[in-house]
């Protein structure tokens, strides 16, 4: 069994301070959960940055390097992976679906990427999904992403190209062959969320299969199906993903209180399943990182 990539995912943008305190909100509160996430085992930390005063998803540079230079200064090793998915949700509004409600999030993709080329971290995400959420709309066209993924590969950044449906794997396939994304590729199995990938090990087998050769992968779950994930993922060749991004539960209705908690339990699940977690500079020659 080769050594398993951890990723810790830090706070999201869908998760909101309300669901749990523990959530981490100001750039120092990222930061330093970010750091306590790598010392329990994560190689990689997965980020999003909120607004300081309420809590909601933010955009802004100054955000994104007040963490980015946080964890810098006090763990060089540790892989960071940046999002880019915000700032494609719309919601369309009840008398007429062509104009955006309140909470529309929808922008222009260079600006979806603009802290990619300021920061340049290790990797960044790069969501393929057009798809429902509830009463929203994520909404990632191929033009979109086209000008996104050359942003990255302009600023040296590796994608991690995340999947939500079946679709979605088609679609990179074809932005690999006409040369807009790099083959084999990074992929993230987003599992669990509603209208997308189901969490049973025949559809995450499925889609390991349908990767092109070579390509490494990982996979998450949503809320309780996170750890489950976890052993499925690690007996299958994956990577591994958790935190508070996807969950906040330990066990039924137990609040997790702080990402290192996630993170000591994977690894646990990780060990007693005879596996070996990835350190950071390990993941780096895995995935032949360029920094």
């Amino acid at each position: 069994m080769n050594k398993t990539i951890l990723t810790c995912a830090i706070t999201g943008s869908l998760t909101k301070p309300e669901m749990t305190p523990y959530l981490p909100i100001t750039p120092v509160q990222i930061a330093e959960s970010a750091l306590k996430a790598a010392d329990a085992g994560a190689a990689v930390v997965h980020l999003h940055v909120r607004h300081p005063d309420t809590g909601k998803p933010s955009m802004e540079l100054d955000h994104y390097a007040e963490v980015f230079n946080f964890i810098k200064a006090r763990n060089k090793e540790l892989v960071i992976n940046l999002t880019t998915g915000v700032g494609a949700r719309f919601i369309p509004s009840e008398h007429d679906p062509k104009i955006a409600a309140p909470g529309t999030s929808l922008c222009p993709p260079l600006r979806r990427v603009e802290h990619i080329t300021a920061l340049k971290p290790d990797i960044c995400s790069l969501d393929l999904n057009t798809m429902n959420t509830a009463n929203e709309v994520a909404i990632n066209t191929p033009a979109t992403i086209r000008v996104m993924a050359k942003v990255i590969r302009d600023a040296g950044v590796m994608p991690e190209i995340e999947i939500f449906d079946t679709g979605d794997l088609n679609l990179a396939k074809d932005l690999i062959k006409d040369g807009t994304l790099e083959g084999p590729g990074l992929y993230t199995f987003v599992m669990g969320v509603k209208y997308a990938l189901n969490t049973d090990p025949e559809t995450m087998m499925y889609m390991r299969n349908q990767l092109p050769p070579g390509a490494k992968w990982a996979a998450f779950g949503i809320s309780r199906a996170a750890f489950p994930i976890v052993a499925q993922a690690l007996l299958l060749g994956g990577g591994i993903r958790v935190g508070l991004e996807d969950n906040i539960y330990m066990g039924k209705g137990v609040l997790c209180e702080s990402n290192a908690q996630q993170v000591e339990r994977a690894k646990r699940i990780v060990q007693d399943l005879g596996g070996e977690l990835a350190s950071s500079n390990e993941v780096r020659q895995i995935l032949n990182l360029k920094r």
